[in-house]
C-alpha cells in the first residue's frame, strides 16, 4: 500500500499541481465552495467543484478558470479546501472563479473512461461526445448558472489535464477566451507511453491508473488491486527479470489499457483516432502552450501542438513557453531551479507564474483581450546560457541548418566525409545499456532526471558510440529542430537506434553549490541535452513496419525534439548512438517479429550494428 500511495502522489502532482502548495488558509477564508453535477448532452453527469471569491457580486464579477482532470479534484466536500486554487498562488490571490471537474468515467463523475478520447469532428447525434463536447457543455452551464461571472472562461492543465485543455480548444465555445495546455499529450504513439512507437517500459507501473474501469462514482482509488509490488528497489533488474513483455499478462491480464497497447503495436486506427493534431481547424481562444525542456513525459505535445496551430491557423493568437523544467515543475517554486545536477538560476518558476502565466490569463479574461498581450510569440529558455530569450517565431528564422557528420574516427565534423568508413558495436538485449545510473528512480511513476544526467557511464561502454567536436573556440547556439539521418546496417532484421545530443563540460568546470548527488562532479560532465529513439521497423511507415535486410546499408531518419541550448566556448558538442536505453524503453528483440509485445525469449538476439560515416545529425544554429 505504501508503494501505491507513492505512485498516486507523484501522479496527482503531474496532473494538477494546483493543490500542491500555498497558504493553506487563504482559499477557505476568501472563497466559497459549491459541488454540483453538470449534465452532458448524452445525459452523463460530471462532478464539478466551483470556488467563488467571497467578494463576488453584481458589481464585482470575476472570470472563471477551469481544469478538467482524470486525476481527482480532491478534497471532496463543500467544507474542504485545497492549499491552493488555480494555476498559482498569485492567480488565486488576484481572484478568479476556479472550476475543477472530474472527467467522464473518473472518480465522482459518471460514464465510461477512455484514454485520449477520440475526437469526433462532425457530431450528428447527442451520443456523439468527446472532450470538446464535454468542455462545451460544461462551459455553457457555467456561464449560465454560476453567479457573478463575467462571461469569460480560461482553461489550463498540466500533463493529462493538459490534454483535456488542448482538446477543450476544439469545443469552440464563445466564452472560452484563453487556453493554456501545459505539458499536454498530443498523441500516445509519440509521447508518454511511446516514442516513435517504441514502448516506454518505464511506464509499466502506471497501467493500473489508466487501465481499470470503476464500477461507481467514488472518491477512493479503485485500481489498487492491480498495483504491482516489486520485490526489489532496482527497476532495471525487475524489468530484466520480467523478460519478454509477453510475460506481463501475469500482472495485467485484466487491464484494458495494457491489452489495447499490446494488441496495437503499430500506428493503426486505434492510435490515429486518439491524436489531436489533425483536428485543429479554426481556433477561437487565445492559446499559450507551456512545456519544459527536460520534460521526460510530454516534451513532444506542446511543441507539436504549437507548430500545428501555427501552420493551420496563422492568424490565431498562439504562443509557446519552454522553460528549464522537468514535467510540470513550473507550477511550484523550488527556490534554486535544478534539473538533476544542473543549476539554472533562482525563482524561475515564480518568474514564469508572475510575468508570463498570470499576465496571459489576466489580459484575456480581465483585460480587453486583444492580441496586444505584451507577451512574445515564443518565450524560450536557453539551457546553456541559462537565461530567457524571446522570439517572434519558433523555430526562429534566424537559424541556419548545419550537418554534423559522425566520422569513423569518432569526430563530430561539420564537413562531409570524402571516403567511406564506419564503426560498429554489438548490441545484446540480455545486457542492455542502462538509461540512468540512478537506480532509485527506476521504479517510480515515470522517470525524470535522465533528461540532463551525466552520460559518461553510457559513453564508456563498448555498445555505445561516441562522436565529439574539438573544444569549441566560440559559443555555439543550437536553437530549433534536430533531425537524425543515420546510415546503418545490422546483422539482425530489426533494431532500435538512440541518438543523444550531449554538452561536454571542460575539466575545470566547478560544481554548483546545490548539487544533489555528491558523487558526481561537473568536471568533464557529459550533460544530456536531447535524446530520442527510433525503431528501424518504422523507418518507412509507422502504420506498416518492415524488416531490415541483414547487412544491407539502410537509411533510418527521425526527429529529435527541439532545443535551445548554447554550447559555450571551451565545451564540446557530443553525439552518442546506441541501441538500448533500458528500462526507459523496452528492448527490441533485434529479430523482426510482427508484434514485439508478444516476442518469445528466443527472438531476442545479439546483433552487430554498423554506423556509416555519411550519417549526420542536422541542427539549427542561431548566429
Amino acid at each position: 500500500m505504501k508503494y501505491l500511495k507513492l505512485i498516486v502522489s507523484v501522479f496527482l502532482f503531474s496532473s494538477s499541481a494546483a493543490f500542491a502548495q500555498g497558504d493553506a488558509g487563504y482559499a477557505k477564508e476568501n472563497y466559497t465552495k459549491k459541488e454540483v453535477y453538470i449534465t452532458m448532452r448524452d445525459g452523463i453527469k460530471l462532478f464539478t467543484a466551483i470556488y467563488t471569491p467571497k467578494d463576488a457580486s453584481a458589481q464585482k464579477k470575476y472570470p472563471m478558470i477551469m481544469q478538467r482532470t482524470c486525476y481527482s479534484i480532491a478534497p471532496y466536500g463543500e467544507s474542504k479546501f485545497p492549499a491552493r486554487l488555480g494555476p498559482s498562488e498569485l492567480m488565486m490571490k488576484e481572484g478568479y472563479i476556479v472550476v475543477m471537474q472530474d472527467v467522464r468515467g473518473r472518480w465522482k463523475s459518471e460514464g465510461t473512461w477512455t484514454n485520449m478520447t477520440p475526437v469526433i469532428d462532425n457530431k450528428k447525434a447527442k451520443t456523439d461526445v468527446d472532450e470538446g463536447s464535454d468542455t462545451y457543455d460544461t462551459i455553457d452551464w457555467l456561464v449560465k448558472n454560476v453567479a457573478n461571472n463575467n462571461g469569460k472562461i480560461g482553461q489550463w492543465g498540466i500533463s493529462y489535464p493538459g490534454f483535456y485543455t488542448a482538446a477543450g480548444i476544439l469545443s469552440n465555445h464563445p466564452a472560452l477566451k484563453a487556453s493554456s495546455p501545459q505539458a499536454p499529450i498530443s498523441d500516445f504513439f509519440f509521447d508518454d507511453f511511446h516514442h516513435n512507437g517504441s514502448f516506454l517500459q518505464s511506464y509499466f507501473f502506471t497501467f493500473p491508473v489508466f487501465g481499470v474501469q470503476k464500477t461507481d462514482t467514488t472518491s477512493k482509488a479503485w485500481y489498487s488491486n492491480q498495483t504491482i509490488k516489486p520485490n526489489t528497489k532496482d527497476g532495471y533488474q525487475f524489468a530484466l527479470d520480467l523478460g519478454s513483455l509477453n510475460n506481463a499478462d501475469k500482472y495485467y491480464k485484466d487491464n484494458f489499457f495494457w491489452q489495447e497497447t499490446v494488441n496495437h503495436p503499430n500506428y493503426d486506427e486505434f492510435w490515429q483516432k486518439r491524436g489531436l493534431l489533425k483536428h485543429y481547424g479554426t481556433i477561437k481562444p487565445a492559446v499559450m502552450l507551456v512545456g519544459g525542456w527536460y520534460d521526460a513525459e510530454d516534451l513532444s505535445g506542446p511543441l507539436n501542438i504549437y507548430k500545428t496551430i501555427e501552420k493551420k491557423n496563422p492568424d490565431a493568437y498562439n504562443t509557446i513557453v519552454m522553460g528549464p523544467f522537468g514535467h510540470g515543475r513550473w507550477s511550484r517554486e523550488t527556490g534554486h531551479t535544478m534539473h538533476s545536477n544542473v543549476y539554472f538560476g533562482d525563482s524561475i518558476a515564480t518568474f514564469y507564474q508572475k510575468n508570463i502565466e498570470a499576465k496571459f490569463f489576466s489580459h484575456f479574461l480581465k483585460g480587453n483581450g486583444d492580441k496586444n498581450s505584451g507577451l512574445p510569440e515564443a518565450y524560450m529558455f536557453d539551457t546553456g546560457k541559462k537565461e530567457w530569450e524571446t522570439f517572434t517565431k519558433w523555430p526562429t528564422e534566424k537559424a541556419t541548418k548545419q550537418k554534423l557528420y559522425l566520422a569513423a574516427d569518432g569526430k563530430l565534423s561539420m564537413t562531409a566525409p570524402t571516403t567511406t568508413g564506419s564503426v560498429n558495436y554489438v548490441s545484446d538485449p540480455a545486457k542492455p545499456v542502462p538509461y540512468t545510473e540512478d537506480i532509485t528512480t527506476t521504479l517510480g511513476f515515470t522517470p525524470h532526471n535522465y533528461m540532463s544526467e551525466d552520460q559518461r557511464f553510457a559513453g564508456r561502454r563498448p555498445d555505445v558510440l561516441v562522436y565529439q567536436t574539438d573544444v569549441l573556440t566560440e559559443d555555439v547556439t543550437l536553437g530549433g529542430e534536430i533531425m537524425s539521418h543515420l546510415k546503418i546496417a545490422t546483422t539482425g532484421t530489426d533494431a532500435d537506434f538512440v541518438v543523444k545530443l550531449i554538452d561536454v563540460y571542460p575539466g575545470d568546470e566547478p560544481n554548483n553549490p546545490y548539487m544533489p548527488n555528491k558523487n558526481i562532479t561537473l568536471s568533464n560532465y557529459w550533460q544530456m541535452v536531447r535524446s530520442e529513439i527510433m525503431p528501424a521497423r518504422f523507418r518507412n511507415s509507422f502504420e506498416k513496419p518492415e524488416a531490415l535486410v541483414a547487412n544491407q546499408k539502410t537509411d533510418v531518419n527521425f526527429r529529435l525534439q527541439d532545443v535551445l541550448h548554447t554550447f559555450k566556448k571551451g565545451h564540446r558538442i557530443m553525439i552518442q548512438v546506441q541501441s538500448t536505453a533500458f528500462p526507459l524503453f523496452a528492448r527490441n528483440p533485434q529479430k523482426f517479429v510482427d508484434n514485439p509485445y508478444k516476442a518469445a525469449e528466443a527472438d531476442y538476439i545479439k546483433a552487430t550494428q554498423t554506423i556509416f560515416n555519411d550519417s549526420f545529425v542536422e541542427v539549427d544554429i542561431i548566429k
